[in-house]
Protein backbone atom coordinates (compact mmCIF):
# COMPACT_ATOMS: atom_id res chain seq x y z
CA UNK A 1 0.00 0.00 0.00
CA UNK A 2 1.41 3.40 -0.84
CA UNK A 3 2.12 5.65 1.64
CA UNK A 4 3.87 9.34 2.13
CA UNK A 5 6.64 7.90 3.88
CA UNK A 6 7.19 5.56 0.65
CA UNK A 7 7.06 8.21 -1.98
CA UNK A 8 9.49 10.17 0.51
CA UNK A 9 11.95 7.37 0.03
CA UNK A 10 11.32 6.77 -3.54
CA UNK A 11 12.58 10.36 -4.01
CA UNK A 12 9.12 12.32 -4.43
CA UNK A 13 8.57 15.75 -3.18
CA UNK A 14 5.51 14.64 -0.91
CA UNK A 15 4.99 18.26 0.64
CA UNK A 16 4.88 19.94 -3.23
CA UNK A 17 2.78 17.06 -4.67
CA UNK A 18 0.44 17.58 -1.16
CA UNK A 19 0.50 21.40 -1.98
CA UNK A 20 -1.36 20.80 -5.08
CA UNK A 21 -3.60 18.61 -4.28
CA UNK A 22 -4.97 21.12 -1.46
CA UNK A 23 -3.22 19.18 1.41
CA UNK A 24 -5.65 16.25 0.63
CA UNK A 25 -3.05 12.89 1.97
CA UNK A 26 -5.89 10.12 0.35
CA UNK A 27 -6.45 12.38 -3.14
CA UNK A 28 -2.81 12.84 -3.60
CA UNK A 29 -1.66 8.66 -2.63
CA UNK A 30 -4.97 8.14 -4.86
CA UNK A 31 -3.40 10.15 -7.53
CA UNK A 32 -0.05 8.85 -7.19
CA UNK A 33 -1.13 5.04 -7.34
CA UNK A 34 -2.64 5.96 -10.35
CA UNK A 35 0.41 6.95 -12.44
CA UNK A 36 1.63 3.02 -12.83
CA UNK A 37 -0.95 2.11 -14.90
CA UNK A 38 -1.08 5.20 -17.28
CA UNK A 39 -1.33 4.09 -20.80
CA UNK A 40 0.49 6.08 -21.76
CA UNK A 41 3.86 4.34 -20.88
CA UNK A 42 2.48 1.53 -23.68
CA UNK A 43 1.97 4.30 -26.00
CA UNK A 44 4.88 5.89 -25.07
CA UNK A 45 6.87 2.57 -25.75
CA UNK A 46 5.37 1.55 -28.95
CA UNK A 47 5.38 4.99 -30.30
CA UNK A 48 8.97 5.20 -30.26
CA UNK A 49 9.23 1.52 -31.51
CA UNK A 50 7.51 2.58 -34.05
CA UNK A 51 9.32 5.98 -35.13
CA UNK A 52 6.20 7.65 -34.90
CA UNK A 53 7.80 10.66 -32.62
CA UNK A 54 4.77 12.91 -32.87
CA UNK A 55 2.93 10.44 -30.75
CA UNK A 56 5.56 9.51 -28.41
CA UNK A 57 5.71 13.10 -27.82
CA UNK A 58 2.11 13.53 -26.87
CA UNK A 59 2.66 10.83 -24.63
CA UNK A 60 5.72 12.18 -22.44
CA UNK A 61 4.17 15.08 -22.78
CA UNK A 62 0.86 13.65 -20.47
CA UNK A 63 3.26 11.83 -18.60
CA UNK A 64 5.42 14.58 -17.82
CA UNK A 65 2.46 16.47 -16.67
CA UNK A 66 0.91 14.45 -14.60
CA UNK A 67 4.20 13.46 -12.30
CA UNK A 68 5.06 17.16 -12.16
CA UNK A 69 2.06 17.90 -10.80
CA UNK A 70 2.34 15.19 -8.18
CA UNK A 71 6.23 15.71 -7.71
CA UNK A 72 7.55 12.40 -8.69
CA UNK A 73 11.09 13.42 -9.15
CA UNK A 74 12.45 9.59 -9.88
CA UNK A 75 10.34 9.10 -12.72
CA UNK A 76 9.55 13.19 -13.79
CA UNK A 77 13.14 14.08 -14.63
CA UNK A 78 13.67 11.06 -17.28
CA UNK A 79 10.02 12.45 -18.84
CA UNK A 80 11.10 15.73 -19.42
CA UNK A 81 14.47 14.91 -20.78
CA UNK A 82 12.88 12.71 -23.21
CA UNK A 83 10.18 15.07 -23.80
CA UNK A 84 12.24 17.90 -24.99
CA UNK A 85 14.28 15.40 -27.08
CA UNK A 86 10.57 14.61 -28.77
CA UNK A 87 9.85 17.71 -29.08
CA UNK A 88 12.76 18.62 -30.62
CA UNK A 89 11.98 14.94 -32.75
CA UNK A 90 15.96 14.06 -31.96
CA UNK A 91 15.82 11.21 -33.96
CA UNK A 92 18.50 8.79 -32.06
CA UNK A 93 17.88 5.56 -29.82
CA UNK A 94 15.44 5.96 -27.02
CA UNK A 95 15.91 2.77 -25.93
CA UNK A 96 18.21 4.07 -22.64
CA UNK A 97 16.00 6.75 -21.57
CA UNK A 98 12.78 4.33 -22.23
CA UNK A 99 14.48 1.94 -19.66
CA UNK A 100 14.87 4.01 -17.39
CA UNK A 101 11.24 5.30 -17.25
CA UNK A 102 9.80 2.07 -17.25
CA UNK A 103 12.45 1.40 -14.58
CA UNK A 104 11.24 4.00 -12.27
CA UNK A 105 7.80 3.24 -13.14
CA UNK A 106 8.49 -0.26 -11.64
CA UNK A 107 9.79 0.69 -8.65
CA UNK A 108 6.88 3.39 -8.24
CA UNK A 109 4.36 0.35 -8.60
CA UNK A 110 5.81 -1.64 -6.34
CA UNK A 111 4.95 0.97 -3.54
CA UNK A 112 1.48 0.90 -4.84
CA UNK A 113 1.18 -2.90 -3.66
Amino acid sequence: MITLNALKEYGANVEEGLSRCMGNEALYLKLAAIIPGDKNFQTLEESLAAGNLDSAFESAHALKGATGNLSLTPLYDPLVKITELLRAREDMDYTELMNNILSERSKLEELCR
